[in-house]
């Protein structure tokens, strides 16, 4: 994997947003690429919000790139990047909550796409169904607020379209609870985590270390056409057990390629290993 000195030094990057992601972005693209974040606000809730009013239409991927696209043909950008975040229970440990970030980009004058997703554990993602104030109260002790937003909705969830979002401090959220309240049918409010990233600092952090991934493979070319934008595509397991050679569960080749020519390598692992420890082996070690 090569790298070399960014393409991307003073160009403008439009970003696509109405919820100041440029504050988690800004700084990863200056220092690593020296290019400027251009924050173009526009409003995103049309392609779908956490809180339930507008369905997404389309996967995560899909509506990222629409908002690159919104960069490109409203403004005329060269450079285009947004972000998308899908929150819930771990793909694969269902008990703990989850967010799945994506950052899409768009090069239109060397024309590619490229986007990174990581999976982070470390959100503040939940939401309940309260009977009184107290059990609110519990709730919000529970997600780090204030300095993390909660929104309130009459129960059930949808049923008659008020919704109070970015609520910060407890006189908000005392009056928002009251004001719900008498709309719910069954005496319960619903009650769940602000997920917009300007107010949820815990998300703006994970788009910031996201935006470092991105920012340094669009220092990384292409080792055969020179397209910025080389980088692992995905892993490939079944490294061999040193003591009978069946596969395992490691990973035996990593598989870097160009977003663009499609050029591809097969690549030693970082761990550098040629056979798997018997620890890991389900025949050495069931």
């Amino acid at each position: 994997m090569s790298i070399t000195t960014s393409v991307y030094k003073d160009c403008f990057i439009f970003l696509t947003t109405k919820h100041q992601k440029h504050l988690a972005l800004d700084i990863p693209f200056k220092q690593i690429l020296g290019a400027q974040i251009i924050e173009y606000n526009f409003d995103t809730d049309q392609l779908g919000t956490f809180s339930g009013e507008i369905a997404r239409i389309g996967t995560p991927i899909e509506v990222a790139r629409k908002k690159c696209e919104i960069s490109i043909i409203d403004k005329s950008a060269k450079f285009a990047i947004s972000s998308e975040g899908s929150f819930g229970p771990h793909p694969a440990m269902p008990f703990i909550p989850a967010g799945i970030e994506i950052l899409y980009f768009i090069d239109v004058i060397r024309d590619f796409h490229l986007f990174e997703t990581e999976i982070f554990t470390d959100t503040n993602y939940k939401m309940q169904e309260v009977e009184n104030y107290e059990q609110l109260i519990q709730f919000a002790n529970s997600v780090n607020f204030p300095s993390h937003a909660l929104i309130l909705q009459p129960c059930p969830r949808n049923s008659n379209g008020l919704i109070i979002k970015g609520l910060v401090s407890e006189n908000e959220l005392e009056y928002a609870f009251n004001t719900v309240y008498k709309l719910s049918n069954g005496n319960k409010v619903w009650v769940e985590t602000d997920m917009r990233a300007h107010f949820n600092p815990t998300r703006m952090q994970t788009l910031k270390i996201l935006g470092e991934k991105l920012a340094y493979r669009l220092t990384c070319l292409c080792p055969k056409c020179a397209t910025p934008g080389w980088g692992k595509l995905k892993i490939e397991v079944g490294l061999p057990c040193n003591w009978c050679g069946n596969k395992t569960n490691e990973i035996k080749t990593e598989i870097y390629g160009c977003p663009k020519c499609c050029y591809k390598e097969n690549l030693v692992p970082q761990h550098g290993k040629l056979y798997a420890d018997p620890a890991s082996c389900d025949f050495c070690n069931p």
